[in-house]
């Protein structure tokens, strides 16, 4: 039987680029946006009416981390209930899933030691709501389903122009003349979607060793070096970009200082590692 990648949330950021890598690469695709398929209804997920060795991605997540803090429910709902009606549905059919997480299920406290990329064996402490239920959602489908797989990735962007992610924002900064403050205590690992979808591909077509996986461009960076790296790799001035504390910009969810995350283990068990981040943010923001 011809394994069929079933994308949830296909209307976002990874599932509309996942569904067209999908596409172009000659897989059967049922892409679902969540207008399609209300994962937080499990009468809409029993309707996905799922086949056997169908590998569903979920892709569908409650993203906006400011936002949830006034809006556990809903964040919930759809973080951590909805994953674990697609566990159960995917059990059901004899599907296998493939689940999307964050780096903000970690706080980022080394207690005093030096940072270090987290692996997925890492103790987990999220310091928001968002945080909180993206791991409820791990949580949630690791119990459900015993051939589940938890996939945490971390500073997704497209870099396209007119986007609203990250690099698309500091793209679209650059092409004026007017100097850029980001912050410089925030590290992490930007991840270009289109090296995280052929990831997702890779382990929809050979299942891993492990149960949680991490799948990020390699190397840790700052927002203002990953915004510097941007102005860089378009020709625009990286000096115009200004460092300053997280202090100056208030947000109401906080962030962790240090989320990076290692691919060690996950190459071990069989994902074979992310380009470097620098390396990978050039080619998205030349294509």
């Amino acid at each position: 039987m011809t394994v069929r990648i079933v994308i949830s949330g296909a209307g976002g950021q990874v599932g509309t680029y996942l569904a067209a890598r999908a596409a172009e690469t000659g897989r059967d695709v049922l892409a679902l946006t969540s207008a399609q398929c209300d994962i937080t209804d499990p009468d809409a997920v029993d309707r996905l009416d799922l086949r056997p060795d169908d590998v569903l991605v979920n892709c569908a997540a409650y993203t906006q981390v400011d936002a949830a803090e006034a809006d556990a429910r809903r964040a919930h709902a759809v973080n951590a209930v909805g994953p674990g009606h697609l566990a159960t549905a995917c059990v059901r059919a004899g599907a296998r899933l493939i689940h999307l997480s964050t780096d903000y299920v970690f706080d980022g406290d080394f207690g005093g030691a030096a940072p270090r990329p987290y692996e997925p064996g890492d103790d987990t402490r999220p310091l928001s709501v968002y945080g909180s239920t993206k791991l409820a959602g791990e949580q949630a489908v690791l119990a459900a389903s015993p051939d589940a797989l938890v996939v945490r990735t971390a500073w997704v962007y497209t870099g396209a122009a007119g986007g609203s992610d990250f690099v698309a924002v500091m793209r679209a900064r650059a092409a004026g003349d007017s100097p850029v403050e980001v912050v410089d205590d925030q590290v992490g690992s930007p991840t270009y979607v289109g090296d995280l979808a052929e990831a997702l591909l890779a382990l929809a077509a050979t299942p891993p060793s492990a149960r949680v996986l991490h799948a990020a461009n390699d190397g840790a960076a700052s927002r203002y070096e990953q915004a510097r790296a941007v102005f860089a790799a378009l020709g625009a001035d990286p000096d115009r970009v200004r460092p300053v504390s997280s202090a100056a910009h208030p947000r109401p969810a906080a962030r962790p200082a240090y989320s990076a995350l290692g691919g060690a283990e996950s190459a071990r068990a069989g994902l074979m590692p992310l380009r470097r981040w620098r390396d990978a943010l050039s080619a998205a923001v030349a294509s």
